[in-house]
């Protein structure tokens, strides 16, 4: 199931980080077993910035960075624990054995998935698809639902609910 992506362009960091609060602000609760975030978009695109403000958004004060070199951080936020995996490093599907995922695959997870494409088939489709571009302009945002739950999770994100440039 896919639905249209809406275009946002964000001109700063703290407006990417407001579309990630946006949709951390609009999870329906209970999640499904784990609710699944793909972030797609070459170096530098805001993967990362989405994620800060989605962290935030749910409760966490502290700095976050990608987890570029441990692949994988957990952030346990009252009802909900947000898994950030960046698997930009990961050089064969298989890796994600070894990091424990499939424990994680619980309800009241939140995967944010930075580089989903090299988890390849290992990894679900997942609920949402987050697609960031840089551009001269600012960085272009979309999301798409992949699942019902994705559906009825983007309606809910008000940034997302129509198309606005």
């Amino acid at each position: 199931m896919s639905a249209p992506a809406p275009r946002r362009l964000t001109r700063s960091a703290e407006e990417t980080e407001g579309l990630g609060a946006s949709l951390a602000r609009a999870l329906p609760t209970p999640t499904p077993a784990p609710a699944i975030v793909r972030l797609s978009g070459d170096l530098g695109a805001g993967k990362t910035t989405f994620a800060r403000g989605f962290l935030r958004a749910r409760g966490f004060a502290g700095a976050v960075r990608s987890p570029t070199y441990t692949l994988l951080e957990c952030y346990e936020l009252g009802e909900v624990t947000v898994v950030h995996l960046d698997l930009y490093r990961l050089r064969d599907p298989a890796e994600l054995e070894a990091l424990g995922v499939r424990d994680l695959a619980q309800p009241g997870h939140v995967w944010l998935i930075e580089w989903p494409e090299r988890g390849g088939a290992l990894l679900p489709e997942g609920d949402v698809l987050v697609t960031l571009c840089a551009l001269p302009e600012g960085h272009e945002v979309r999301a798409a639902s992949r699942s019902p739950f994705g559906a009825s999770w983007l309606a809910g994100a008000v940034e997302f609910s129509a198309d606005r440039t």
